[in-house]
């Protein structure tokens, strides 16, 4: 059994580790292919490695994005080492570290110089691969760390955080490239957000509500599957037949549907399920660690 695990572990870490590179791969092509040719600005840190290398173009020492983002993400390095855990912060420097050397690795090419364009398929691109990253249990780095740690100790989002910070990045590129950059940034940031969720769907919350007349089967297969609360509601009827039916109610993430449908294959195939999208939540909801 302790060798199962052991080969186990050694297969999520490889595939961690392969993903972390994927990723470093497709950032630098969204920043050489999209981003610099067309004076788009990223999100987040990486925008601001950006918006640094380009105020400092003309200075005897020449700081390269790619570099950049690696030196910034380091006090974020030690933040998550101390506060989130250190399988977490060595997987997330990995990826950092990766999107640096292919960033700096891959040479440019231009495709075109049309903003839109650079912004829609850099974002893309990127969103893509953050997305990646974070479904297979990796950070990017930058303000994801300061998210996760500020949402450990207060259990609060920091939305406004971002927006102030991308907001921040995009008058900076109509300030350095003309207003009409502002707005080609502030649509890739939109794109990246949007293509980044439809790939990382773990954050994003369903509710369930289950009709079933095998209400402990199907309540002890889904916490089998899921970990999950579940509220239970008896003495429902049909209005068909008018049999004893109960209901229960649950709320998993998107992530975790395909092992609901699993669970509810195993217990009960007949029961009617509803699924509920966009739920917002309030108060105690499971997250598992990173």
């Amino acid at each position: 059994m302790d060798e199962i695990q052991k080969i186990w572990k050694r297969h999520v870490y490889i595939a961690k580790a392969s993903t972390a590179f994927i990723y470093g791969v497709l950032v630098s092509i969204a920043m050489n292919f999209f981003w610099e040719p067309g004076h788009i600005y990223s999100s987040g840190i990486t925008g601001l490695a950006q918006l640094i290398a380009t105020l400092t173009a003309n200075l005897p020492v020449q700081l390269s994005t790619a570099l950049l983002i690696f030196v910034l993400n380091v006090p974020l390095f030690v933040l998550a080492w101390f506060q989130i855990g250190h399988r977490f912060t060595f997987f997330t420097v990995l990826a950092v570290f990766c999107s640096s050397l292919m960033i700096k690795s891959l040479q440019p090419i231009t495709l075109t110089h049309d903003p839109i364009i650079c912004a829609l398929f850099g974002a893309a691109i990127n969103g893509f691969g953050t997305g990646l990253a974070l479904k297979n249990g990796i950070s990017t780095g930058g303000l994801d760390i300061l998210g996760l740690t500020i949402r450990k100790h207060t259990g609060k989002s920091v939305g406004t955080i971002n927006i102030i910070f991308n907001a921040f990045i995009v008058l900076a590129a109509g300030a350095v490239y003309g207003w009409p950059y502002a707005f080609y940034s502030a649509l890739g940031i939109f794109v990246n957000a949007r293509v980044m969720d439809m790939v990382y769907t773990r954050q994003q919350k369903m509710q369930v509500m289950i009709v079933t007349t095998k209400p402990k089967s199907v309540i002890d297969c889904i916490q089998n599957h899921i970990r999950r609360g579940i509220t239970i509601v008896h003495g429902a009827e049909g209005a068909y037949k008018h049999d004893t039916k109960t209901i229960l109610f649950t709320v998993i993430s998107r992530y975790e549907q395909p092992e609901l449908r699993q669970a509810m294959a195993e217990s009960d195939p007949h029961a009617f399920v509803s699924i509920a999208e966009n739920v917002h939540i309030m108060g105690h909801f499971y997250e598992p660690k990173p």
